[in-house]
């Protein structure tokens, strides 16, 4: 029983480490970036502004390798960094309005590519087995 159990989370793993790689070649857009600025962004997005360090830590990189990262998407215009308001010599980073652009506009691409390749390359009945395995996907991303 065990055996089938690992072959079967092996199976999945397979398959949406598969998948995840489809849909990053999916975005044009996000091509540019690499994965960690990608994810990077998302978290900016998501918290509004955080701290370099806070960043690292979430992306559990380096403050070097985030500072480098920082200063691709800085290049780019899609970061903006000011002074912390309680500590002078700190800074908050925050995405800029092409940041956020750029950030929707891949994942508009990646969203489109999936629903397309699921409306025409799944029958009904599968469509209606990955709605349903949404739930449980999502409860293996939130495990501790």
């Amino acid at each position: 029983m065990v055996n089938k159990d690992l072959q079967f989370a092996s199976d999945l793993r397979t398959a949406i480490t598969r998948l995840i790689k489809k849909l990053r070649k999916e975005s044009p857009t996000g091509l540019q970036l690499s994965l960690t600025e990608r994810s990077t962004m998302s978290l900016l997005y998501q918290h509004k502004a955080l701290l370099p360090s806070e960043l690292a830590a979430m992306e559990m990189i380096t403050n070097q390798s985030m500072s480098q990262v920082l200063n691709h998407l800085f290049e780019l215009g899609y970061i903006i960094r000011h002074p912390s308001e309680t500590d002078k010599r700190k800074v908050n980073i925050s995405l800029s309005i092409a940041g956020e652009n750029t950030l929707q506009q891949f994942r508009h691409e990646r969203d489109e590519w999936l629903a397309k390749a699921i409306t025409e390359g799944c029958t009904a009945e599968e469509q209606l087995l990955l709605k349903q395995v949404i739930k449980p996907l999502t409860k293996l991303v939130d495990f501790k």
